[in-house]
């Protein structure tokens, strides 16, 4: 219900990212410290969406649909072990005007930018 002109506060925005094989992608998430919450198809053998989340809370949707989303998506997240993502990939850790960054491609093409935690002011 809308108050004073706002919907309330979001709770929650989960990323969906367009995948094509499920398997291989909770696999490659499982490295950047994911474990897969659940799968749901509507049928043995149709399209997966898979939920994937790590402990801080940081949740992302795959999916297998070709309607959900497209590939070449986007996802910034800040993780407070950006060195160890740095290693388990081999990846450089970039120096940004706004901290330190690694970047990503996952096996679908969907881009990672991982950065440390935001500054507390």
């Amino acid at each position: 219900m809308f108050q004073n002109g706002h919907c309330g506060v979001v709770e929650e925005a989960i990323p969906v990212l367009r995948i094509d094989e499920a398997a291989a992608s909770i696999s490659w998430y499982r490295r950047l410290g994911y474990v897969q919450e659940w799968e749901y198809r509507f049928e043995p053998g149709f399209p997966a969406l898979v939920s994937v989340a790590r402990a801080g809370g940081a949740r992302l949707f795959l999916s297998e649909h070709t309607g959900d989303a497209t590939s070449d998506a986007l996802v910034c997240l800040r993780v407070d072990s950006l060195d160890a993502v740095a290693q388990e990939f081999g990846s450089e850790i970039l120096e940004q005007p706004w901290g330190r960054e690694v970047h990503l491609v996952d096996p679908d093409g969907n881009r990672l930018r991982i950065g440390d935690p935001a500054p507390k002011e």
